[in-house]
């Protein structure tokens, strides 16, 4: 039974992680890009709950940051950035660079990190339980980078629009 909970806790963590990277898809990225994002997505997702255990509890003392605010930030940024890519004339595959990616890597695991605070409640092997979050968002990544792709050839240039609107009022929505 405590395994079926941690990879329930790692789906669960995974969600926002696919439905951004669903909005992110329908960008037109190569596979190349889809992996290296699915993989970064599951490095933060694998390093941010240890994080979070062993550094949660004094960080949020000495500076009471509220996690929300630091998602808002970041949804926004993240999809003004696509409505504006997709207003550009070529048609090309849009090609991340590292720094985006780590964006979009620490958006979308923030949310490990406070599960890692409280992680002794779940589970004393904190690298296992870090290893099944990290192999659940790697794989829904992946998933919703494919499925979003799917939906740009359906939806032409509207998809990212609509995506890019998405992820703004998902920002504002953390932000209140």
């Amino acid at each position: 039974m405590h395994i079926f909970v941690v990879i329930l806790i790692g789906i669960s963590l995974s969600m926002d992680a696919f439905s951004l990277a669903l909005l992110y898809g329908t960008l037109n990225l190569k596979k190349n890009y889809i992996f290296k994002l699915s993989l970064i997505v599951s490095l933060f997702h694998f390093v941010m709950p240890l994080l979070g255990h062993f550094f949660g509890k004094l960080i949020f003392h000495f500076f009471p940051l509220n996690p929300d605010f630091i998602i808002c930030v970041l949804l926004i940024f993240i999809g003004i950035q696509m409505i504006l890519e997709s207003f550009k004339k070529e048609k090309e595959t849009k090609v991340f660079r590292l720094f985006e990616m780590f964006l979009f890597g620490f958006a979308v695991s923030i949310d490990s990190f406070s599960v890692g605070v409280g992680m002794n409640a779940i589970s004393d092997h904190l690298l296992l339980c870090a290893g099944i979050f990290s192999f659940c968002s790697g794989i829904f990544t992946c998933l919703g980078l494919e499925l979003g792709k799917k939906l740009n050839q359906l939806l032409g240039t509207v998809a990212p629009i609509l995506g890019g609107c998405v992820l703004i009022i998902l920002g504002i929505l953390y932000g209140l």
